[in-house]
């Protein structure tokens, strides 16, 4: 099964437990989002990767630059440790970790959420990869991938649970959309997966064959 395959079937077993007025407020603010423009104006293949230095989930110190001295970099942003989707999007990586590490590349993984919230995360899954905590969504910004939830889909996250206020360190409203690039050596984008639905993520198979490609 393919990783939007099995995403697609959280997402209709999810969908009939949604109150009506809350699958609706979901379904507007996505199409709103879509109809943005946003990704089309994210950062795309060719462009020169922003630089970052951001606090990792272990408490280490993790910057584009010294990642790219190792070879090339598979980032992906995610919503947060609270989003199912993003938890079986990062399962999925996990279990292809070591086709990418044989290419030779380094993935990294990015949220907003604070660093406590990210160590739990890696522990759930068992991790072996860098989950990085982009507080107040600054690296999503220069990718231009942040944006700021509606109210009522704040206030319907609420009521589902999420706390967002407090895993993203009080900037409850801002998320970046779904996205991956793969970037080589010398900080090119050479291949970029964004979306603006977050139900869709980057197959590991598309990822691989990216990194095949710059061989």
């Amino acid at each position: 099964m393919t990783l939007n395959a099995e995403l697609r079937g959280l997402y209709e077993a999810r969908h009939q437990r949604i109150p009506a007025e809350a699958d609706a407020i979901m379904k507007r603010a996505g199409e709103e989002l879509a109809a943005s423009g946003q990704a089309e104006r994210a950062l795309a293949v060719g462009a020169h990767a922003p630089r970052f230095t951001l606090p990792s989930a272990t408490g280490r110190t993790v910057s584009l630059d010294a990642l790219l001295t190792d070879g090339p970099v598979v980032l992906t942003f995610y919503r947060g440790a609270w989003c199912p989707y993003c938890n079986i999007a990062l399962r999925s990586l996990q279990q292809h970790h070591a086709d990418i590490t044989r290419r030779g590349a380094r993935l990294v993984a990015l949220s907003p959420q604070i660093p406590d919230e990210s160590l739990s995360l890696t522990e759930k899954h068992e991790l072996a990869f860098d989950v990085l905590s982009d507080v107040g969504s600054d690296t999503a910004k220069q990718y231009g991938l942040a944006f700021d939830l509606p109210a009522d889909l704040a206030a319907v996250y609420d009521k589902l649970g999420f706390d967002l206020q407090r895993v993203n360190g009080g900037h409850a409203r801002t998320l970046p959309l779904p996205a991956t690039y793969v970037i080589d050596r010398d900080g090119t984008v050479r291949w970029a997966f964004v979306d603006t639905d977050y139900t869709t993520r980057a197959e590991p198979a598309d990822i691989l064959a990216a990194l095949d490609a710059l061989a």
